[in-house]
């Protein structure tokens, strides 16, 4: 018998998996430091934290929370909140997964389930990504539209062109990468900052809606949205990014080493999605001070918001910082979407595609339905697509949270960095209670409580 488990042991996926890495042109390229202060070891970990930081923000946030902080004031910070902690948590096992196992989720279930679950599970992440990939295509034809008065349509199909960028900032370095994120974040956040002190919010309003209300579950539409601001804040597609690009880091073969580097990397994440609750409660709190404040209750098109934003705050510039955000959080989603794109392709299915034509067949795919709704509807189309993308996302997660959990839960898997028993727990509620709220969400749907589109 224990001869038959040592076979079955040595013919398992994941025990076979010897020296595929993920991202291969980046793995392990950037030394870390061993020695010295604290804060200059730290220095060399920081940048992945902030890349998934990006799909925290991306411009589905922003729909999403224009539209909770009009309808319904500050009530739904509560959820921006609950929602940043359960991806703080979830952040917190990728790294594990990533340094501890030397390997990415899309690897791990390729790994461990049979090929027919494996390819389910690769279709639903590609779903995702292509979900996400849409909010971005509107986002930034948005922002070029407000900015330099370009069709929407025109501005969906000019988004196909950021391949180039792509390419450039891979072929330059991983670091390189890193620095172009981290630069546009502040951007968006010096914006925000700026509008935030034009807008003068109710700072004791603020406060009470960090307060969880009953209501989010009760009303079907206030639900709706706020599974809208779940799916655009805990992204399906970041669990398999995250677990890849920590990666990227040079670090030494022993657990001392590995401990330090899944310390240094859950610091990092942590920090730069603390970034990220800053600026998405933003602009719910810019929305409801200024749409909501003045019973503008029905703003949830980003185009009717940047018309609305300079003459209600008294100032043209406010409206450009709005815009100059929206195109640097686009510019931003489209590099994060690109990897985590080539990680799922890759770990799932081990085909190996040239970032551009990747990057390219999922960029299309989004066009598509963004260019039917821009001429369909209009641009007061874009909103609702905006929004039902992110619900997709939100239905989405359990099929990452679950087997994330699992793997990182389980000790023959990840031997010594096994998730402490609180993570795992903490996580497998955050799984629990989505799956729930999903649920409820599809019972709202069908009958006719709430309609997505």
């Amino acid at each position: 018998m224990l001869e038959r488990l040592a076979e079955m042991r040595k013919n398992d996926g994941w025990a076979r998996r010897v020296g595929t890495p993920s991202l291969p042109e980046s793995f392990r390229t950037i030394p870390v430091r061993k020695t010295g202060p604290f804060w200059r070891r730290f220095m060399g970990y920081i940048g992945p934290g902030y890349l998934v930081a990006v799909g925290y923000m991306d411009p589905g946030n922003w729909a999403t929370s224009i539209a909770g902080g009009s309808s319904f004031g500050y009530q739904l910070l509560a959820v921006v909140l609950i929602s940043n902690i359960m991806a703080i948590l979830l952040q917190a096992l990728c790294t594990r997964l990533g340094i501890g196992a030397e390997r990415d989720l899309a690897q791990a279930c390729h790994d461990s389930y049979s090929p027919a679950s494996s390819f389910a599970l690769w279709l639903l992440a590609e779903a995702a990504i292509v979900a996400t990939d849409l909010a971005e295509v509107i986002g930034t034809a948005i922002a070029l539209q407000l900015l330099f008065a370009i069709p929407l349509s025109i501005g969906v199909i000019i988004t196909a062109a950021d391949v180039f960028l792509i390419l450039l900032l891979q072929n330059v370095g991983f670091r390189w990468i890193e620095a172009f994120i981290i630069a546009l974040l502040l951007v968006i956040f010096a914006c925000f900052g700026i509008q935030m002190v034009m807008a003068q919010p109710d700072m004791l309003g603020i406060l009470a809606g960090f307060v969880p209300s009953a209501q989010i579950v009760t009303n079907p539409t206030m639900l709706f949205i706020a599974l809208g601001i779940l799916g655009a804040t805990v992204m399906p597609h970041n669990l398999y990014l995250h677990s890849s690009i920590v990666q990227t880091r040079k670090i030494g073969p022993s657990k001392a080493d590995k401990d330090e580097a899944i310390h240094f990397a859950t610091l990092d994440s942590t920090i730069a999605l603390m970034l990220a609750l800053s600026i998405n409660a933003a602009i719910l709190i810019l929305a409801a001070a200024t749409f909501h404040k003045a019973g503008l209750t029905d703003i949830a098109e980003i185009q009717d918001a940047f018309k609305l934003l300079a003459p209600m705050l008294g100032a043209p510039i406010a409206a450009t910082l709005f815009a100059v955000a929206l195109l640097a959080s686009g510019l931003n989603s489209t590099v994060t979407a690109t990897l985590a794109g080539q990680i799922v392709m890759e770990g799932f299915l081990n085909i190996r595609l040239a970032p551009w034509l990747r990057r390219l067949i999922t960029r299309t795919v989004a066009i598509i339905p963004a260019v039917i709704v821009t001429l369909w509807y209009g641009d007061s189309g874009t909103a609702k697509l905006l929004i039902a993308s992110q619900v997709v996302l939100s239905l989405q997660l359990p099929f990452a949270i679950v087997p994330l959990v699992m793997f990182t839960a389980d000790k023959s898997k990840m031997g010594a960095f096994t998730a402490p028993r609180w993570l795992t727990l903490s996580c497998a509620i955050i799984g629990a209670i989505i799956i729930v709220l999903n649920a409820k969400l599809l019972w709202d749907v069908f009958a006719g409580a709430v309609t997505p589109l």
